[in-house]
């Protein structure tokens, strides 16, 4: 068919990519250098480009060209939209908020006639706004936990919570460091053991670290230990 269409003059053409990010339809591209007309089809004739370019390469025609194609061009937004999306989660992101999806199979559901308690013993339980005495604290089996775990890990009120004070934390969220505070509570209090429980992803190394650097500022000798829970709800260490 005889339509509107975009021309861009090679000779004129200094390959800025001005018209690339202007064109909303993605017709243009910059090859070796030059910008090119590489999907006719994309190219709805409105002229979008012609603005932004600054040595006046691009001029309207009309020509035989293939129609305007609007599906075509909304699929390839698209398809550029979730491309963008995967490089922003797997290039640019912190390695520990990377997408995952699990899949449980039935057999893996436990199936009790016992509805589960909560073992939580006391309140607060961020480490943020708990103080640093507290009645609780006295004679304490405490554990300081990864605010993750508690959704990664189904059973963590039985297997860990039970019998202990509970702390829990995400040092990338706070954004501060735990390691003066979790010192004053195991210093100023009588603290029999202490459980660290994190996720395997980088940030939760900072609860950690936060937690054996305040066991040694304690100048106490304690019994602690550290459990590493993976992204899939398995107890890894």
């Amino acid at each position: 068919m005889i339509r509107k269409i975009i021309k861009i003059d090679e000779e004129k053409c200094n390959g800025c990519g001005l018209c690339a990010n202007a064109c909303h339809e993605g017709a243009i591209e910059i090859i070796h250098g030059k910008a090119k007309l590489a999907r006719e089809n994309f190219c709805d004739g409105l002229g979008d480009c012609l603005p932004g370019c600054p040595t006046g390469a691009i001029t309207f025609e009309e020509r035989e060209a293939p129609e305007y194609d609007e599906m075509a061009v909304h699929e390839a937004k698209e398809r550029k939209k979730m491309s963008e999306m995967k490089h922003m989660y797997h290039e640019n992101s912190c390695p520990g908020s990377r997408i995952a999806q699990f899949q449980h199979s039935e057999e893996e559901l436990p199936v009790s006639a016992v509805k589960p308690a909560s073992q939580l013993g006391q309140w607060p339980c961020q480490i943020t706004l708990v103080p640093t005495q507290a009645p609780f604290f006295n004679g304490a089996k405490l554990l300081i936990a990864a605010d993750c775990t508690a959704y990664a890990y189904a059973n963590i009120h039985e297997d860990f919570m039970k019998g202990k004070i509970t702390l829990i934390g995400c040092p990338k969220l706070d954004a501060v460091d735990y390691t003066e505070k979790l010192t004053a509570i195991i210093r100023d209090n009588d603290i029999k053991s202490v459980t660290i429980v994190r996720m395997d992803v980088p940030c939760c190394g900072g609860l950690q670290r936060a937690a054996e650097n305040a066991l040694k500022e304690s100048g106490k000798f304690i019994p602690w230990q550290v459990v590493t829970i993976s992204r899939d709800g398995h107890i890894l260490v």
